[in-house]
């Protein structure tokens, strides 16, 4: 038996179930495994890091594997915060059920700490509002204080 391999692919189990994160720019892919506290899971996880792309072009992408996880819709918005336009795969069966785009919602709720200082939402037990300005780049507005700001991995609430 002849077999061709090629010795430049990387063969990665396939999961039976769970959730796999694909173009994940690499820069980022320590900031959303911390966001996600996938730290803390006891399931298998694969991650890969600085992986090329086509989709990518001229960067590098990373893609994280979770077997037996699938992340509730605020944990994605808080993931579209870091790293928008993610693609999310869900598995059942070692087949993809679901194929999407992970993208920023036009209002965050709970995801983000205003940045005025004086903002009731930093001073009262209550969730805090943006609606979401400038998607491309990443501005937004508080409901309550209405003071625009620049999102930033390190406001967001974790």
């Amino acid at each position: 038996m002849n077999k061709k391999t090629n010795k430049e692919e990387i063969i990665v189990p396939a999961l039976r179930n769970g959730t796999v994160i694909d173009h994940i720019p690499s820069d980022k892919l320590f900031k959303v495994m911390t966001l996600l506290h996938l730290d803390r899971l006891k399931s298998q996880m694969i991650f890969g890091y600085n992986v090329g792309s086509l989709r990518m072009k001229d960067r590098t992408k990373s893609i994280i594997k979770v077997s037996d996880r699938y992340f509730s819709s605020q944990e994605l918005n808080q993931l579209s915060v870091i790293c928008p336009n993610v693609t999310l795969n869900v598995i059942h069966e070692y087949e993809v059920v679901e194929k999407r785009q992970v993208v920023m919602p036009d209002e965050l709720h709970g995801i983000m700490k205003c940045a005025n200082p004086k903002c009731i939402t930093n001073h009262e037990p209550m969730e805090t509002r943006f609606k979401v300005i400038d998607k491309e780049k990443g501005v937004i507005r508080c409901h309550y204080c209405e003071k625009e700001q620049v999102i930033s991995p390190d406001n967001i609430i974790k």
